[in-house]
């Protein structure tokens, strides 16, 4: 889709280097998230909720000297104007990389403006490493 693969690009660009303000406007106001804990925890946010999380988790990288370990793993339309990015998300600290990470099923839609922005959110937390990189998903 037209754009769509630059926009997502910057999105993870921003996810990388913990941008707040960069992640900010590559949100939906209207964004809607379900996540599901390592015990199977239901936890179901927002946009106001998602930005404090980010906020949180940027500030605490920061300060500890963690860094975001992404890796794309699969991306495909779902409608005229919607795509899918599926994407695992773990962090580093000190050198070693997390046992575990969170896969994203991301959705993403263009707006009337020609402006993408993440619109839905599944997320499975707590899922070890070793299982994604078993994954043999292609790029749509």
């Amino acid at each position: 889709m037209s754009g769509f693969q630059e926009f997502l690009e910057e999105f993870l660009a921003s996810w990388q280097h913990s941008s707040l303000d960069e992640i900010k406007v590559k949100i939906s106001d209207s964004y809607q998230a379900r996540e599901i804990s390592s015990q199977s925890e239901l936890y179901d946010f927002g946009y106001e909720e998602s930005i404090e999380g980010w906020e949180q988790a940027f500030k605490a990288f920061k300060n500890d000297g963690s860094t975001w370990i992404l890796k794309k793993l699969a991306v495909t339309p779902l409608r005229r104007n919607e795509m899918l990015a599926i994407i695992f998300a773990s962090i580093e600290v000190g050198g070693k990389q997390s046992e575990t990470g969170n896969v994203f099923f991301n959705t993403f839609r263009k707006e009337v403006q020609g402006n993408w922005k993440l619109v839905r959110s599944y997320i499975e937390a707590g899922i070890p490493g070793d299982y994604v990189n078993a994954f043999d998903l292609k790029e749509e």
